[in-house]
């Protein structure tokens, strides 16, 4: 037993076909026609903030532009992922959080180190360390521990 899908309803691209004898030389989707005059409007705005100025040349490169923008947009948009959600998904991809690969450290200086004596004490005579000030180790005990007597 073979089951059909509905596949084939979503695979129709919804084109503007136009009366008879008088269609369009291309086919194309109606997202195509508002993605395109956006591509457009977004192109010329680039072309007079770099200065060229508005004459048949440059009007011709940005209608060029906009259809090999508008065709890669296109090829990538399907009923499956409409535009507005590969826009959201550029949009994501852009200000997602990214791993940071630089330093966060500021400038070192050394201004903050003291210099003074040495932090281990030195030995005094007879090969012992000599006693820190303030503090006294009686003798046959050890430092930091503790005599239980019973």
């Amino acid at each position: 037993m073979l089951v059909r899908t509905d596949d084939e309803i979503y695979r129709v691209d919804s084109v503007w076909l136009g009366p008879p004898r008088a269609t369009f030389p291309w086919r194309a989707r109606y997202v195509s026609y508002g993605l395109g005059l956006l591509v457009m409007i977004l192109i010329m705005f680039v072309q007079r903030r770099v200065g060229i100025g508005l004459d048949f040349f440059s009007v011709a490169w940005a209608l060029v532009l906009t259809v090999v923008v508008t065709r890669f947009i296109g090829q990538r948009i399907d009923y499956e992922r409409p535009l507005g959600q590969v826009v959201g998904l550029f949009r994501h991809e852009v200000t997602g959080p990214r791993r940071r690969t630089a330093g966060t450290g500021g400038v070192i200086r050394s201004s903050h180190v003291r210099i003074g004596p040495a932090t281990r004490p030195r030995k005094g005579r007879g090969g012992k360390p000599q006693q820190q000030a303030g503090r006294r180790v009686q003798p046959g005990r050890r430092e930091g521990r503790s005599r239980v007597t019973r």
